[in-house]
């Protein structure tokens, strides 16, 4: 990445909006830029070296659904893995397939590093992706709808309810449905409505009995409400002994339409969703209020082209032509699926209490070396961390007496007299956010740094933003042309002999709702030299210091890249002269060209080079000559894996790093990333220990093949299930272990 200024809001100074400093920054960003290294393919392999990113990720959306379809996943968990699936697809297609389209349409016709052009990326990406929407379809259909009957959970159809049912859901659809119900006509007088992306629609015919004319209609299926409808009211879904009915929103709009069209015959309905372009871009260079112009940008996000229309499978021809014709569609965007549409709206039936259909609850415990001496509730964080170094695992390890008791102590200590902080995600009732403002209230001097530009959260970041900056937090945007996606706490405290610093260094976002579902490692520390390193990267983010050096840290994206390609290459070297050399890498996408082909270089010198990989691997192992001894792995389950971590064996004095970065070009040239390296021998041998459980052939978990297919290995050849990872380290967890 680059360093550049910060962009300013109403309380900027005048310089830091001049041309002057503009163009300062500019000269900044680009001097870091040219330090990167560039791509250099292995001798001999090409193109096909690598596996085209698009399709990997949705093959790591099929591997969601396949924990769907398992049926040893608690029954209820294999809900809310439909419910993710859909909406990981939809995001996929506002953003990638609506990148592809939007290339293709400007005459970027750049092949892929896989060698796919743009326009053969999209046509296989769209037959893939239709299938694994069947897929998802059936696995609803024909395995999860009737496992929930079986436990007496249905999705029922009006037809098959009783008078009385009827009677109660058409008092609510009077109530509290009908009165936010805008019927829109098509005819001369009325155009055809905009149709905003992912809304549930009815497509409605309705004939004049006078005339017989028959005419178009559209409902929206209001968002704001519920999806699923308790027939039998919201406490017999939580008793396993009563019969828990639901019925669609959408079908109990359907058989009210009369309603809606008083003195007008309703012929048929249909149900459509349309998917938009909603990737937000902002020229930042030209924006002299940011959070300004990122509103205006969400604003024109509602109306983003279509990128997909999903309609059911019964649907009339006429009005299959009239939607694609008006919405501006071609035949290639229109997927024709089973009813009913849009899983997402699935995700309440996995929310029902009914214990023995999910998994086993879990409470995070406090971490010992929290807890050595004291109880939870009074644990002093920075004791803790004046005697060692303190490593997280979230959720194992509880966030709230963790994380978050670092900050709310720091916001209530009066020696404290600093606190930094970045935000690039947090929850709409955040006690971090609570701490930062307690903090300025409380005379200390707070700095937040807020990703505005966070994909999907740019709204709630530029609420919190406005919140902190009125509670006198100095709130500032980070570096132009980039997003500040490290996970940073700094704090400052006087002591008797001196001023210490403080420091959280995370892999993932200050958020205490996901932090009970992600799985991420964070440092406590007190260590000087990582007090330096986070000092300068907060002044580097708030002021002007393009040319900062670290010790413990490597930054993105002056120096992330190449920090880990000399070190994969310390590894090459070393191998060569029979020191141990060894290459584990642990993220979330590996996608990045220079990264990828320093690990095949590694894999040719003979290093054994290890990959935990959640989600894309452009990465081909296996192929002789190339990448034999590389093995690459994903690990997915009840929590979401994401935690980045780097081990390298460095000939025998093990190095380990853990941090924000995945290894994907936005991550190592346009967002500022760090990482930090771990000195505690005890948490280098613990983590070295946890991967190779992750990597072990014991553990359940997905293989990637040389071909790019992923072959799941969830039982031993006696037919025993292997270890799931996340329920050993629960049980380590419940044990003290952590």
């Amino acid at each position: 990445m680059t360093t550049e200024k910060a962009a300013r809001d109403a309380h900027s100074s005048p310089l830091a909006k001049s041309e002057t400093a503009s163009a300062r920054a500019t000269e900044d960003r680009i001097e870091l830029l040219e330090e990167q290294p560039s791509i250099e393919p292995d001798g001999g392999f090409g193109e096909e070296r690598f596996l085209d990113r698009e399709m990997s990720w949705l093959d790591f959306n099929a591997r969601v659904l396949e924990l769907a379809e398992d049926e040893a996943t608690p029954l209820l968990e294999r809900v809310s893995f439909l419910s993710i699936f859909a909406s990981n697809l939809d995001e996929f297609f506002m953003v990638r397939v609506a990148g592809l389209k939007r290339r293709i349409a400007t005459g970027i016709a750049v092949p892929s590093a896989a060698g796919i052009s743009p326009t053969d990326q999209l046509d296989a990406l769209e037959t893939a992706s239709f299938a694994l929407q069947l897929r998802h379809a059936r696995a609803f259909a024909e395995s999860v709808r009737p496992a929930l009957e079986k436990h007496n959970i249905f999705l029922a159809e009006w037809s098959e309810l009783d008078d009385e049912s009827k009677a109660r859901l058409t008092t609510y659809f009077n109530e509290q449905v009908f009165p936010i119900l805008t019927p829109l006509a098509v005819d001369p007088a009325h155009p055809f409505p905009y149709i905003s992306g992912l809304s549930l629609n009815l497509a409605v015919i309705v004939r004049n009995p006078l005339s017989g004319k028959e005419l178009f209609a559209r409902v929206k299926v209001p968002d704001q409400l519920s999806r699923l409808i308790p027939v039998d009211g919201a406490r017999a879904a939580s008793q396993a002994s009563r019969v828990a009915r639901y019925i669609t929103l959408e079908n109990l709009i359907a058989v009210h339409l009369e309603q809606l069209f008083p003195g007008m015959e309703v012929v048929e309905h249909h149900v459509f969703r349309v998917t938009r372009n909603e990737d937000v871009e902002v020229e930042e260079d030209d924006a002299e209020n940011l959070l300004k112009a990122l509103e205006k940008e969400l604003l024109r996000r509602r109306f983003g082209p279509p990128v997909r229309l999903e309609i059911t499978k019964d649907i009339n021809p006429n009005v299959r032509a009239l939607l694609i014709r008006e919405l501006g569609v071609n035949e290639e965007e229109v997927y024709a699926l089973p009813a009913p549409l849009d899983l997402r709206g699935l995700a309440p039936l996995g929310q029902i209490d009914r214990p023995t259909l999910r998994f086993s609850p879990h409470v995070a415990h406090t971490n010992r070396y929290l807890n050595e001496s004291e109880t939870s509730k009074s644990a002093n964080v920075f004791a803790a961390m004046r005697r060692r170094d303190i490593l997280l695992h979230h959720p194992y390890d509880s966030f709230s007496t963790s994380v978050q008791a670092f900050l709310e102590q720091a916001a209530a200590d009066p020696q404290v007299q600093a606190i930094k902080q970045t935000l690039y995600r947090t929850s709409g009732d955040s006690p971090i956010v609570d701490a930062l403002i307690d903090a300025a209230e409380a005379g200390k001097q707070v700095l937040a740094l807020v990703e505005i530009k966070a994909r999907f959260d740019e709204q709630a970041n530029i609420s919190w933003a406005r919140k902190l900056e009125k509670a006198g937090v100095h709130v500032v945007y980070g570096i132009v042309g980039l997003k500040t996606h490290s996970k940073l706490s700094l704090v400052v405290r006087a002591e008797k002999d001196g001023l210490r610093r403080y420091c959280h260094i995370g892999t993932g976002n200050y958020h205490p709702r996901t932090a009970r579902y992600y799985e991420d490692l964070g440092l406590l520390t007190a260590d000087p030299e990582v007090g330096e390193d986070v000092s300068r990267l907060f002044n580097q983010l708030s002021g002007y210091a393009p040319k900062s050096t670290f010790k413990r840290l490597l930054v993105a994206p002056r120096a992330l890249r190449s920090g880990l390609i000399e070190r994969i290459e310390r590894e090459i070297a070393n191998a060569a002269v029979g020191k141990p050399a060894r290459v584990i890498i642990k993220v979330n996408s590996m996608v990045d060209e220079a990264v990828i082909d320093a690990l095949y270089r590694a894999s040719q010198a003979g290093v054994q080079v290890d990959v935990v990989v959640r989600g894309i691997c452009a990465l081909r192992p296996g192929i002789p000559g190339l990448s034999e001894n590389i093995r690459v792995r994903s690990i997915l389950g009840r929590f979401l894996e994401h935690s980045r971590v780097f081990v390298f064996a460095n000939g025998g004095q093990t190095s380990v790093y853990i941090g924000s970065a995945d290894m994907m070009h936005r991550n190592l040239d346009r967002r500022v990333e760090a990482l930090v390296e771990l000195r505690d021998q005890r948490q280098v041998k613990e983590i070295l220990s946890l991967l190779d459980r992750y990597l072990a052939e014991t553990t359940a978990s997905w293989h990637l093949t040389q071909s790019g297919a992923w072959e799941r290995h969830s039982r031993d050849a006696e037919g025993n299930p292997l270890e799931d990872i996340q329920e050993w380290l629960l049980a380590r967890a419940k044990n003290g272990k952590n």
